[in-house]
């Protein structure tokens, strides 16, 4: 027995041009019952003309009957007035019930997003890197230049950096709520649990643990001038995001990340870890500012790519990013650009031994992922829904340039011996 069906799908306003492009929804209208065939017949009236699709099935004349009317007005604005659809075999929508105006994109629903996936997201896992990377080169140009390393300061500041990271995240998500622009971001922490104060005082609590974990460290090695750089990496990241300040919003986001991330912590950790009650005052030497930078520049292309999926929301509140200022086409050239940068800087320090031959020979076998960076950028900027993997790209890069360069300089060590 077949079974019939009787759907009634809403009207919609479209324009004259936007009715051309659904002429060929006859077509579509025959392949929801194989075998059908189509007809088209005007009927004008006085003041309105319809233009009628028909469904005439020669093979299921009784089983079968749908039609598609138009109507236009003085407006030149064309209704969807009625769309009936009945279909022996399989039952196929045309139109989605809504009432709204019809895009010159099709309409379509955003996949919903499981709950696991938005908490994924909300903790930033992979952006925990910028933590550790820093923290594990700093430590290498100090094996490198004193052959000692502790294991004990690197885990108290593993994780006092982990809690420092982590009120940058969360602190973010607060005043980003505050204004609005995670109005519609679902991986929002504020979001996900419903309320500000609890994102806001475990952000602060972070701050406060991290702080006197680097300080407990920073006396421990008898270094001030690490728990003063520490300081000044902090302080960047306070004017980034924070009130009043919220440098962020003027395009000054990326330089304050490359100082935080580069010149301030890798050298404050570099004097951390090799310092020792013996070697109190570790002079900055070359090897460490040069890993510095290279720190910087692959941190600061993480947040670079950050902004390529939000430009509208950054728009909607004032945020004037370097997205919003040069759009994704030029973005993906500075890019491409930056990619360029850090490798010819590496191998410009390697040519005047500012670091060692092994980590610049480490740090190319890394390229393959600088290239992908680059293409995949070049490729999707316009794609709002894959340039937002860019980012997590970006961090591939950085942990994986970091490891080579740390790789090196242990392995230059090893080899002095």
């Amino acid at each position: 027995m077949r079974e019939k069906t009787n759907d009634t799908f809403y009207c919609c306003k479209i324009t004259r041009q936007q009715c051309n492009m659904l002429k060929p929804l006859a077509a579509t209208l025959s392949s929801s019952c194989p075998g059908s065939g189509v007809g088209v017949h005007h009927e004008n009236f006085a003041k309105q003309r319809y233009l009628a699709r028909s469904c005439e099935g020669g093979r299921w004349p009784t089983a079968f009957g749908g039609s598609l009317h138009f109507c236009s007005n003085d407006q030149n604005f064309f209704q969807i007035r009625r769309i009936r659809i009945r279909c022996p075999t399989r039952r196929q929508h045309i139109f989605p019930k809504c009432t709204a105006d019809i895009s010159d994109s099709p309409c379509q629903e955003e996949k919903d997003v499981s709950k696991a996936t938005l908490i994924w997201r909300a903790i930033k896992l992979p952006i925990y890197s910028v933590a550790l990377v820093p923290l594990t080169v700093g430590g290498a140009v100090a094996y490198l230049q004193t052959g000692l390393f502790s294991v004990r300061r690197y885990l108290m500041l593993l994780a006092s950096s982990v809690l420092i990271i982590t009120w940058i995240n969360l602190s973010n998500d607060v005043y980003d709520f505050d204004i609005g622009a995670d109005k519609n971001k679902k991986e929002s922490v504020v979001n996900l649990v419903g309320s500000r104060s609890g994102p806001f005082i475990a952000a602060y609590l972070s701050l406060a643990l991290g702080f006197m974990g680097l300080t407990w460290v920073s006396a421990d090695a008898g270094s001030m001038r690490s728990l003063l750089l520490l300081a000044c990496a902090i302080t960047c990241g306070y004017i980034y995001q924070c009130p009043p300040f919220r440098l962020s919003y003027q395009g000054l986001g990326e330089p304050l990340c490359f100082a935080a991330f580069g010149p301030f912590a890798t050298t404050a950790f570099y004097l951390l870890l090799g310092s020792t009650s013996e070697i109190i005052f570790l002079p900055l030497t070359r090897t460490a500012l040069s890993a510095s930078l290279l720190v910087g520049v692959t941190t600061t292309l993480i947040l670079f790519c950050s902004h390529f999926h939000q430009i509208e929301e950054d728009m909607a509140v004032g945020k004037m990013s370097p997205l919003v200022r040069m759009g994704t086409e030029r973005a993906s050239v500075v890019v491409k650009g930056a990619i360029l940068t850090l490798y010819a800087v590496l191998f410009a320090l390697g040519f005047c031994r500012a670091l060692p031959l092994t980590c610049v020979v480490f740090c190319a076998l890394t390229l393959p992922i600088g290239k992908l960076v680059v293409s995949y950028v070049e490729e999707n900027h316009k794609d709002k829904g894959k340039i937002f993997m860019a980012k997590y790209y970006c961090v591939r890069l950085h942990a994986l340039f970091g490891a080579a360069m740390t790789a090196g300089l242990v392995y230059a060590r090893m080899l002095a011996k």
